[in-house]
Formats: C-alpha cells, sequence, structure tokens
C-alpha cells in the first residue's frame, strides 16, 4: 500500500475531480472539494507557522465540527500527528492525555474553555500562543478564522509517507490511565478501501455524521466518504436528539448514518410527527459499539423501510474486525458476523495460545492490515496484547460451524453505555477513594436507553452507615473527577462479606452482574 495517497492527499486530487461538488456542510455554511482543500492548505501553513514540524503532536478538544475535519486533513498533509481528545472528560483526564501525549499545541471549541483554562498552566510543552479557538472569540486564544487568515492556499511541502503516524486516540486504561493508540496513514487507508467495497459506498452517497469525531468510528466511516469524494453533513454529537436527525436526513436526503443502539432506542420513540418524516434517501444503516436486540432490528428496518443495516465488530487499535451483513440480520440475530475483507482469519485462543475447537469459547484475535502500531510509550503493554503478530483487545467469543462469531464475555469486564467504553477500574479507583468507601465494584447493569448502565457496588467502612446522604457525596465526587458517561447512574451498597471474591480477594465482577441482571 507504499503508493496509495492518504486523505488529505486524495483531498487534494478530489478538489481538481470534484472541484464544485458538495465536500462538507453544517447547518450554517457548506463547502466545495476545491474550497475545502484551500481552507485546509491554509490551516496547514497556519500549523507548520507555529513550528510544528512532522511528527509533532497537536491536541484537539472539540465537538463535531467543520474544523475538526479540517485539522485532521490538514495534519494529514503535513505529517503532523492530531490527538483527538473526547469533550465529554474533565480537566484531570484531558491534563493527563495532552501531557502524556506531548502536545505542543492545542484547537479548543469555544464551550470547552471552560475545561480547558484550569489546566493551561498545567499543560507544559503548549506555549501560551498556541492555542486555537473555534467559534466564539476567547481570551488567551487565537480564533480560528483568524488563524487561517492570509496563509498560503498551496500545498504543503513535504514527504508523508503511508506508515508515518497520524492519530494518537486515546483509550480508557483497565488500571484507571487512559492508553494512547498509534494509528498511521496506511491503516486508515486500509479502511477507506475496504469499506468502500465491502459496504458498496460511490461518490454520490451522502453521510449524516453524528458520531463523536474524536471517536475511531467516525475517522473511519465518515472519512471514507471523503476520501471517494462524496458527500458529509457534520452534525454536532452532544445533546442528541433524534428529531434532529430525521429533520436532517429528510431535508438533505442522507443516504448513510452509523449510529450506536442508544440512538435507534431514541429514533424509534419519537411522536408521530417526526414518525412520519421522509427518510427513504438512507440506503444503508451502520450499527456499531454494542449488541443489537433482534426485536430492534425489526423495529429499525420498518421505520427506515429502504434501508440495509450493517452491524460491525472491532476495536480503536484493530480496526474492523467482524461485521453480519444485511441478510443476516434475522437469522444469524446476536452474532458479530464473519471477517471484514482484508482480515485474516480471526482466531480464538486458549490460555495456552491453542486454537479452540469449533462452538468453544476463546480470545479472539485478529491480524490484518487495520491494525494499530502500538501504544504510545507502552512497549510492554503493546507487546502484551500481541501473540506472534495477532492482536487481541480482550474480548471472549466462539465460532460457529457456518464460521458466524459470537461474543461470549468481555474479558476485562468492559462496560458500553450509550456507546461509550468504560473499564470498572477507573471509576472504581473514584469510588472508591472516598472516605466512607471501604471496597468496590462497578458493573454494567442492562439498561434499555443507554444499552447499559454503570452501577456502582460499595461496601462501607466499619461504623459508616448506608445513608441517602452518603451516596449523594459518592455521586458527588464522581462529578468532579469523571466524564459524565463514566459516572455511576446507581450506587448499592452491600456488606462486604456479601462482595465475591476469589480465594486470593479478587472481586468477581461475574458474580456482581449475574446477580443485579437478575
Amino acid at each position: 500500500m507504499a503508493n496509495w495517497m492518504n486523505l488529505g492527499q486524495q483531498v487534494k486530487v478530489n478538489a481538481r475531480r470534484y472541484a464544485t461538488k458538495l465536500a462538507l456542510k453544517d447547518a450554517q455554511r457548506s463547502y466545495t472539494y476545491a474550497e475545502v482543500n484551500e481552507r485546509v492548505n491554509r490551516l496547514a501553513h497556519g500549523l507548520l507557522g507555529l513550528g510544528l514540524k512532522k511528527g509533532d503532536k497537536v491536541a484537539i478538544f472539540t465537538d463535531n465540527c467543520i474544523e475538526i475535519i479540517e485539522l485532521y486533513l490538514a495534519t494529514a498533509k503535513t505529517g503532523i500527528v492530531i490527538v483527538p481528545i473526547n469533550f465529554r472528560l474533565v480537566g484531570q483526564e484531558v491534563e493527563y492525555i495532552v501531557n502524556n501525549a506531548d502536545a505542543k499545541a492545542m484547537v479548543v471549541e469555544a464551550q470547552f474553555t471552560g475545561v480547558i483554562d484550569p489546566i493551561r498552566k498545567n499543560l507544559k510543552n503548549i506555549p501560551s500562543d498556541h492555542y486555537v479557538v473555534v467559534g466564539e472569540k476567547a481570551d488567551g486564544y487565537v480564533p480560528y478564522d483568524a488563524f487561517i487568515a492570509g496563509k498560503p492556499d498551496t500545498e504543503p511541502h513535504g514527504e508523508v509517507l503511508p506508515e508515518d503516524a497520524w492519530i494518537l486516540i486515546y483509550t480508557s486504561g483497565t488500571t484507571g490511565k487512559p492508553k494512547g493508540v498509534i494509528r498511521s496513514h496506511r491503516s486508515h487507508i486500509a479502511f477507506y478501501l475496504i469499506n468502500g467495497l465491502d459496504m458498496g459506498f460511490g461518490e454520490d452517497d451522502y453521510c449524516l455524521n453524528i458520531m463523536p469525531l474524536c471517536h475511531i468510528n467516525s475517522t473511519f466511516y465518515t472519512f471514507t466518504f471523503l476520501y471517494i469524494g462524496a458527500s458529509v453533513y457534520i452534525h454536532p454529537s452532544l445533546f442528541f436528539r433524534a428529531p434532529d436527525l430525521l429533520r436532517i436526513v429528510e431535508a438533505e436526503r442522507i443516504t448513510f448514518i452509523s449510529l450506536i443502539p442508544t440512538h435507534y432506542n431514541l429514533i424509534l420513540t419519537v411522536d408521530e410527527e417526526n414518525r412520519g418524516r421522509d427518510v427513504s434517501s438512507i440506503r444503508k444503516l451502520l450499527c456499531s459499539s454494542a449488541p443489537v436486540r433482534r426485536q430492534m432490528k425489526q423495529e429499525i428496518m420498518a421505520f427506515f423501510p429502504n434501508a440495509e443495516l450493517y452491524e460491525t465488530y472491532g476495536s480503536t487499535e484493530a480496526g474492523s474486525v467482524t461485521g453480519l451483513k444485511p441478510k443476516d440480520q434475522m437469522k444469524r440475530a446476536g452474532s458479530i458476523g464473519k471477517e471484514v475483507l482484508g482480515t485474516d482469519f480471526v482466531r480464538l485462543l486458549d490460555i495456552e495460545g491453542n486454537d479452540v475447537p469449533v462452538g468453544e469459547v476463546g480470545e479472539i484475535y485478529s491480524k490484518g492490515p487495520m491494525l494499530f502500531d502500538g501504544y504510545y510509550k507502552l512497549p510492554e503493554k503493546t507487546a502484551s496484547v500481541f501473540k506472534d503478530g495477532w492482536f487481541s483487545a480482550g474480548d471472549m467469543g466462539r465460532r460457529d460451524d457456518e464460521g458466524y462469531f459470537y461474543i461470549v464475555d468481555r474479558k476485562d469486564n468492559m462496560i458500553i453505555t450509550g456507546g461509550e467504553n468504560v473499564y470498572p477500574s477507573e471509576v472504581e479507583e473514584v469510588v472508591g477513594s472516598h472516605v466512607d468507601v471501604f471496597d468496590c465494584a462497578c458493573i454494567g447493569v442492562p439498561d434499555e436507553k443507554w444499552g447499559e448502565k454503570i452501577v456502582a457496588v460499595v461496601t462501607l467502612k466499619a461504623g459508616v452507615e448506608k445513608t441517602a446522604a452518603t451516596s449523594d457525596a459518592i455521586q458527588a465526587m464522581c462529578r468532579e473527577k469523571l466524564a459524565a458517561y463514566k459516572r455511576p447512574k446507581d450506587v448499592i451498597f452491600i456488606q462486604s462479606e456479601e462482595m465475591p471474591r476469589t480465594a486470593t480477594g479478587k472481586i468477581l465482577h461475574r458474580k456482581l452482574r449475574e446477580r443485579y441482571f437478575a
């Protein structure tokens, strides 16, 4: 894949091929491919003018907007590495990521400067004049439009290779600290080509992007459309409202959307007025991040009568691993499908590293061109997730006799709530730090709206009574130290002897889930 162009280079070509065609649009603005390429070039020269060079990092803290797409494109053209940060995080969490990534500049959306301002003094690698704001003006920030104004619209110089790092994206860690996943241009190019072929996308498609652009899902699916010369409508992901989505689909004649089960749940419960929206333009739908019940699938397909429904399984590290095609949605309910194009045979291995027989449970390992290039500054952790070149995200699964895969459990007890991955240990670290808490375990409990909701199961220190005030105090501490989606929805108090443990004292999350699922 050495000769394939990355996304920024391909948009340069698309600016010639589709000069006057719609590339990006939001509620207020629209830009052709020629206009996008000119803006991106000005932005690229602006970043280089800060002294950034190939391999340097720029952190991004915004919701979905045209500017964040332009930042992805500008970094692709210059070899600068983009560090997208989940805008739901609190200051302490952002501070760790920015410093760990060694970011030398930062772009912040105006609505989030209140998160960044208190920690700016702690962001050790970013000079005071290397902060750019998107949207309204803010003290101490260079306005985005001013930052690109007057810069050359010519292509930036310098060679960017497919194997060069492009995105450093952080995932929640099982020890409470997020890990930086290094992804190359090559891995994304592979996805664009494989995904475009596998799902049959073309230049006449029109994607509505509502999934957060700080997640791998959007950098895969949304950017596929820009790569092939199709059109993209950008919508903020914060405060998702199903009526807004349906209105945009009707007005813009959208052909594709990628959503999570929580989004579909909200769409399926809209009022009669919004159920009457014309959504006939939708040709393909994607559902990812969490399993979809059979009944919900039937309701989705009835709501979008002209659409084919796809599901995928993968991870930030592995990219797409398996996919369930439209023809299999009903007859293979509960399955994550078969290997996607370009992925080597998915392996299920036992604890000794042996392939397990059909029908038996093993840890899921995959290998293919979409794989990441390791964890930033964590060589030992990188080595631990590979086995002879095969990667595992720690999920357990089985394969049936026709080659369809099924997830059995998440090895590290990860919770998926509203499409966000949350590891219990990160929440437990905060809850357990409360002065009255003796021990705690966080589990995901099935929830109609969020897929799973986080429940903190807590044991208190001797002499402390379980009261509403204690629960409120724990919740208040979580609001201060954790992003909203990581906070427990419920706090349950139990006696210490009721906490299920192994012989060595380790809490058995599985036993807690079994208890509270029932």
